[in-house]
């Protein structure tokens, strides 16, 4: 008996042992790694790719799918910052990438009024400046020729059959002057014409418009036809500043506004000018438009191509805002992360509306008083696709 009793001793002294060295799983606790939170065990041990002892993480009953949990330690480590949204002003001004280009309403395109071999030109350059009414080329044209003799033929027999009353030698003249006019000569040419009665093989045509030339379509030495362009010139008195705005930024352009365009190249000089071009249609890639801003250019200081910034001034309201980090935004619209519990966060889908500087207006998802996630957001968002396994944009409506 007396043996009996302490090999019953024995045994329960060895199952309290084992009892000790046991411990329950707890369902409600798992065990990560402060500096490889991807590990994810649900018994202590070490961190398979640091060696650091696992941080035991207490889950929390009944979360929501959207939602994300993490320890303090994390937090911590991901220098995830918080702040409550409040009223701010914004709306001061909107700065928009520019590139300054010829205005397209003053360009004229000069052509040949008759067919012919250009003989000479009188500007071989492009950029070069024509001034209106300054010789431009030198043509031969037969038929330029005959009309010449015509004119010339109606004078002298006016002069000639002066007494013949049958014959309206006016209206022949008439007739053959509005020939020559038609066909490009000037006034002063045709007066001197009629005065000489002469007739040059060659006609030199004056330029309608004064401009820089953008384009020379012509050699000397090259036979044109009737239409054929000569050259194209570009009044530079004026300039287009053309920027790039986005869809949500359109409510801030307004036709006939007035703008500022500053020039970095001129130590940020300011010019005023107006909106005088929105583009009606919209890139659906880019969800871009084109602007254009029309502003005097003095002294033909300001030159095509140069870069520039339109600046856009409206009016400052009192709405919520957001620093534009706190803002994670793709194709499928904007959302920011929102503390809805102790150290737990949910994303939020959001309308955003005016940036300036750095920061951006939020139209609507959000309510004064809401706690938002002012750094840290992308790691938040980061940690919720490698936890859940989804994006956490897939459940809102967009």
């Amino acid at each position: 008996m007396r043996y009996i009793t302490i090999t019953i001793i024995l045994l329960f002294i060895l199952a309290s042992c084992k009892n000790k060295n046991k411990i329950a799983a707890d369902p409600d606790t798992y065990f990560t790694c402060s500096m490889d939170p991807q590990v994810v065990e649900y018994k202590p041990g070490k961190c398979p790719i640091c060696k650091m002892d696992l941080t035991p993480v207490k889950k929390k009953k009944g979360e929501a799918k959207d939602e994300l949990q993490l320890s303090e330690q994390q937090i911590q480590l991901g220098n995830i910052q918080t702040d409550t949204i409040r009223n701010g002003a914004i709306g001061d001004q909107l700065v928009l990438t520019a590139t300054l280009n010829i205005d397209q309403t003053k360009t004229t395109s000069v052509s040949s009024r008759v067919m012919g071999r250009v003989e000479r030109l009188f500007y071989k350059n492009k950029a070069d400046y024509v001034k209106k009414g300054s010789p431009l080329y030198e043509i031969y044209s037969e038929d330029l020729n005959n009309a010449k003799q015509e004119y010339i033929l109606a004078l002298d027999k006016k002069k000639t059959f002066a007494s013949e009353r049958t014959i309206d030698f006016d209206q022949l003249i008439q007739s053959a002057k509005n020939k020559l006019v038609l066909w490009g000569l000037n006034e002063s040419q045709i007066t001197e014409l009629a005065k000489s009665r002469k007739a040059s093989s060659t006609t030199i045509f004056y330029s309608t418009a004064g401009g820089y030339i953008t384009q020379l379509d012509i050699r000397e030495g090259d036979y044109i036809m009737e239409g054929g362009s000569i050259i194209k010139l570009a009044d530079l008195s004026s300039l287009w500043a053309e920027a790039q705005v986005y869809t949500t930024q359109l409510s801030e352009v307004e036709i006939g506004n007035w703008a500022l365009v500053q020039l970095p190249d001129f130590d940020n000089k300011e010019f005023k000018g107006t909106i005088e071009f929105v583009n009606p249609e919209i890139n659906p890639d880019t969800r871009i438009n084109l602007i254009r801003v029309s502003i005097p250019n003095l002294a033909n200081q300001l030159k095509p191509g140069m870069p520039a910034y339109v600046i856009l001034k409206s009016l400052q309201r009192n709405t919520l805002t957001l620093p534009i980090d706190a803002v994670i935004r793709d194709g499928k619209g904007a959302t920011v992360w929102v503390q809805s519990g102790k150290n737990t966060f949910k994303s939020v889908m959001v309308q955003t509306g005016l940036e300036s500087g750095d920061r951006i207006e939020i139209k609507s998802g959000l309510k004064k008083g809401d706690i938002v996630v002012l750094a840290g957001a992308y790691l938040l968002h980061s940690e919720y696709v490698f936890k859940k396994g989804a994006d956490p944009m897939a459940g809102h409506n967009h």
